[in-house]
């Protein structure tokens, strides 16, 4: 009689999991791209300077802790000439050896509404550890989009809990946007 109803226990059940009262979700900017995206909780912010691809970059970094797991989003703006593919796998490869990852990530791509096809736009998993040797699965992803004069932005979203929390990164990842 209902064809939809699996469907339909599922997404109610995957929207329960990711609205727990532990994670209030507001909508963040992520200067200076033109993205926005949701964070679960009231996010501190930081610019510094990296070395993305062998070049410095201003990185800025939003990020927050809620219902057990941190979550951090960081964005660039690079101008026309840098291959941003080869930077999302630089910053992708920097990101797993500082966690000092175990095993081998699992690998999805990742292209939100406006964003580059790229090989290394991909949603990551991976299990590592943290500076202080617990144990700590990231759930990550890294995008790009051409910015409106010729160069790129970059974004990466990744969110670190002790144990994989799937409808919870599926909230955190389905919030970023790009107008």
């Amino acid at each position: 009689m209902f064809p939809y109803r699996p469907a339909l226990c599922a997404a109610v059940a995957l929207a329960a999991a990711a609205c727990t009262p532990s994670l209030n979700w507001r909508e963040v900017r992520l200067a200076p791209t033109t993205a926005v995206a949701l964070l679960p909780c009231k996010p501190d912010r930081a610019e510094r300077s990296v070395p993305l691809g062998g070049e410095p970059t201003t990185l800025a970094v939003s990020g927050c802790e809620a219902g057990g797991a941190t979550f951090a989003l960081m964005a660039a703006k690079v101008p026309a000439g840098r291959a941003p593919d080869e930077l999302l796998a630089g910053w992708q490869q920097a990101t797993l050896a500082n966690m000092r990852v175990s095993g081998t990530p699992a690998r999805q791509p990742f292209h939100p509404p406006k964003g580059l096809p790229l090989a290394h736009a991909q949603r990551v998993v991976a299990q590592g550890q943290q500076a202080d040797g617990r144990s700590v699965t990231a759930q990550a992803v890294w995008t790009a989009r051409t910015a409106g004069d010729g160069g790129t932005e970059l974004l990466h979203a990744v969110m670190y809990a002790e144990r994989p929390q799937p409808a919870v990164a599926d909230a955190f990842f389905e919030g970023i946007k790009w107008p």
